[in-house]
C-alpha cells in the first residue's frame, strides 16, 4: 500500500502526463496554416478576361490589372505579387536579371493584337491607318509607349507607316491599353489603337497586319516571393494547358505555336 502522501502526488503526475499527451495530440492534429491567396499582377489587356482565367485555373488567384511598366517598377520596390503576366517579355526578363523573378519560369502565354477602333458609328476604320491623316480626325488614342507594350507597338506601327511625325500632335496617351480604350469610348479620342482582347461583343475594328509592328509577345513569370507558393507554378501550367489556351483565344488573343 502506498504511503498516505504518495497517492495524491502520483495522481497529480498522472493527470499532468495525460494532459500533456492530449495537448500534444491536439497540436499534431491541427492543420498547417493555409498559404495566402495567390496574387497576380496582370497586364491591362487581360482586364476583360482575367477573372475567367483565375476562376478556371482553380488556384484561388486574385489579380490587379495595370500597365506592365508600372508593375515592373512596383515589383522592383517590393510589391507583394507572386506571378507577373506582362504584355511583353522585356519587363519579366528585366526582373529576372535583377534577381527578383525566376528566369526558368518565363513563358510566352499569348500574343497581343493591335486594332484600329472607333466607338462612334459614323467613323469608318476600313481605310486603315491612312484614316489617321484625315483632318476630321483630331484625337487619336494610343497607350503610353514609355510604359505600355501596346503603346510601343502602336508607335512602331505608325513609324513603319510613315505617319508618326505627321499625326503626333493628334495623339493622346493612355497610361495603359485599358485607359486608351476608355478614351475612345468616352469620345475624348475619335479613334484609337487598342487591344483585340477589349473588343469582345463590340463594333468590330480594323485589325492591323501582323507584320505592321513587332510581335507583342506576352510573358508570364514567377516572382521570387511566388516561388514558394504551391499555386504559382500551377497557374503558369494552366496558362499553357489546352484549357488555358482555349480561354485566351476566346478572349481575343493570338496564341504562340504549340505548348510552351
Amino acid at each position: 500500500m502506498f504511503p498516505p502522501l504518495m497517492f495524491p502526488l502520483f495522481s497529480r503526475c498522472s493527470l499532468l502526463f495525460v494532459a500533456v499527451l492530449l495537448t500534444s495530440g491536439a497540436a499534431a492534429q491541427q492543420p498547417s496554416p493555409p498559404f495566402p491567396p495567390l496574387r497576380i499582377a496582370a497586364a491591362a489587356d487581360l482586364a476583360p478576361c482575367i477573372d475567367r482565367l483565375n476562376a478556371a485555373s482553380g488556384t484561388g488567384a486574385s489579380a490587379t490589372t495595370g500597365a506592365s511598366g508600372s508593375f515592373y517598377a512596383q515589383i522592383r520596390h517590393g510589391a507583394p505579387f507572386d506571378v507577373f503576366l506582362s504584355a511583353d517579355t522585356a519587363y519579366p526578363r528585366a526582373l529576372a536579371d535583377a534577381g527578383l523573378a525566376d528566369p526558368a519560369s518565363l513563358v510566352v502565354y499569348a500574343h497581343g493584337r493591335l486594332v484600329l477602333w472607333a466607338a462612334a458609328p459614323g467613323v469608318s476604320v476600313d481605310r486603315g491607318l491612312q484614316l489617321l491623316t484625315d483632318p476630321a480626325i483630331r484625337r487619336i488614342a494610343i497607350a503610353n509607349p514609355e510604359v505600355a507594350p501596346y503603346g510601343k507597338a502602336a508607335r512602331a506601327a505608325l513609324q513603319r507607316a510613315g505617319l508618326w511625325e505627321r499625326i503626333r500632335d493628334k495623339l493622346v496617351f493612355g497610361e495603359n491599353i485599358a485607359q486608351t480604350m476608355q478614351f475612345v469610348e468616352s469620345g475624348n479620342a475619335q479613334v484609337g489603337l487598342v487591344s483585340s482582347a477589349h473588343l469582345a461583343g463590340r463594333q468590330a475594328g480594323w485589325m492591323l497586319p501582323a507584320d505592321a509592328y513587332p510581335p507583342i509577345e506576352q510573358g508570364a513569370i514567377l516572382i521570387r516571393r511566388g516561388s514558394t507558393h504551391p499555386q504559382a507554378a500551377a497557374y503558369l501550367g494552366f496558362l499553357r494547358s489546352d484549357k488555358g489556351r482555349a480561354l485566351l483565344a476566346d478572349c481575343g488573343f493570338a496564341l504562340p505555336p504549340g505548348r510552351e
